[in-house]
């Protein structure tokens, strides 16, 4: 139940962390898009009322109309033609006194200023800023308003106004588009943070679940040979007096079950090490087929005790860069398995040769084999196919996943065939 929520909770923790940074990325990529699409389609308002003040401000405005008699600049003057030649349609141009009052509603027009403008007043903050403006809650404009400097009218200021309800328009629908997609995306978003939460927490929970088989496992396993060294020794304090002759028996299982509990710790701390990555590996060239053959000296005379056949076929003559001491306890694994699991007149033998570009190390025997929907679980910890056999042997299901460590580091592979009746071979393939 407490790992369940655990999980759950943790779960539920990717899973707000996701759609946190989904809802951001998306925000920030929804901001500028919208920023400029405002920008690109107000450039060119914005170009033409930059335009204009030039020109009121070099005095080139209606090209070179003066002021009537009233202070008002005449529409109707100018050498070259009409005063608004040079002006967009959209555009309005308003004079205001000093008293915030517009002076030239006969320019704007009548019908303009009575129906728009009339309730309009002067925005004296937003001098020289081009700015964004509604009138009468309809119209839409982009203004600009300058300081007028000349002492021969009554202008003070000068607004320049562009109609950009059209700009608008598409702005709205753009953002109402945004919004769509924003509520879409979050929808979307919640479902691929929830499946991308789960798929985050897999890992996790398969690295629980072999955590807690492991330190089952490893309870069970140093347990078993604590248990038969205690009572041993229990029996043997009931009978002070005895000869150590008359307990041989006891003691040499209590030492055999010592040496067992040793080698179990050691795999344990190798593999331990092997998880945080805290080894450190120096690797040496050395010349393979001599090599095998020193480590396999040993195993030759083992087999020959045990009546079973050893032999090598070493044709890979070449140098490889190993960390020596794994690269032997590699060896050592697969030949200790090679040797536990073959009978007398079996045979074991070692074989290396090159193989696309690749070399290649096989450890055969002639023993019991392994089945065919074993052979997926035999690199798990405490894997053992036949347990009671694997005790009697004295293993303890750690030695081929330190070997498959050690193979791996070596950026190595490894395949296994197995056949009940005609024995085991394991493949090794390391890259020259």
């Amino acid at each position: 139940m407490f790992k369940k929520k655990l999980f759950r909770t943790q779960q539920l923790k990717f899973m707000a962390l996701n759609l946190l940074a989904f809802t951001i990325i998306f925000s920030i990529f929804g901001f500028i898009i919208f920023s400029q699409v405002k920008s690109t389609l107000y450039s060119k308002t914005d170009e033409e009322l930059h335009r204009l003040a030039e020109r009121i401000q070099s005095e080139q405005r209606f090209d070179g109309i003066k002021p009537g008699p009233d202070g008002v600049r005449d529409p109707d003057q100018g050498p070259d033609g009409p005063p608004n030649d040079f002006l967009n349609p959209r555009s309005i141009v308003i004079d205001w006194n000093e008293a915030g009052e517009i002076i030239n509603e006969e320019e704007i027009g009548t019908v303009l200023y009575e129906n728009i403008l009339a309730h309009y007043t002067l925005p004296e903050e937003n001098v020289n800023t081009i700015t964004n403006t509604t009138i009468s809650e309809s119209y839409h404009f982009r203004y600009l308003l300058i300081e007028d400097h000349n002492p021969d009218d009554n202008v003070a200021y000068t607004q320049l106004l562009v109609n950009v309800d059209a700009e608008q328009t598409i702005i709205d629908n753009f953002e109402k588009i945004i919004i769509i997609c924003s509520s879409i995306f979050i929808m979307l978003s919640i479902t691929a943070s929830y499946l991308l939460s789960k798929k985050m927490m897999e890992p996790i929970m398969e690295s629980w679940n072999n955590q807690a088989m492991f330190v089952e496992n490893a309870s069970h396993e140093l347990r078993t040979p604590l248990t038969v060294i205690q009572n041993k020794l229990e029996q043997l304090l009931t009978t002070p007096q005895e000869k150590i002759s008359n307990k041989f028996e006891h003691i040499a299982l209590s030492l055999s079950e010592t040496r067992r509990l040793t080698k179990l710790t050691s795999d344990l701390l190798t593999l331990t090490r092997a998880d945080s990555a805290e080894t450190q590996f120096t690797k040496t060239s050395i010349e393979l087929d001599s090599f095998i053959q020193e480590v396999c000296a040993p195993y030759m005379e083992i087999a020959e005790s045990q009546d079973k056949h050893f032999w090598l076929n070493l044709e890979a003559p070449i140098q490889l860069e190993v960390d020596k001491d794994r690269f032997h306890q590699l060896l050592v694994i697969l030949l200790d398995n090679a040797l536990k699991y073959t009978s007398e007149k079996d045979s074991v033998g070692v074989k290396t040769y090159i193989e696309d570009h690749k070399v290649v190390l096989e450890v055969r025997d002639s023993g019991s084999g392994i089945e065919k929907e074993n052979i997926p679980y035999i690199f798990d910890r405490f894997y053992r196919e036949d347990k009671a056999r694997s005790r009697e042997t004295g293993g303890t299901g750690l030695g081929l996943s330190i070997a498959q460590w050690i193979i791996r580091i070596h950026n190595g592979t490894v395949k296994v065939y197995s056949d009940p009746k005609k024995g085991t071979v394991f493949k090794l393939k390391f890259p020259k």
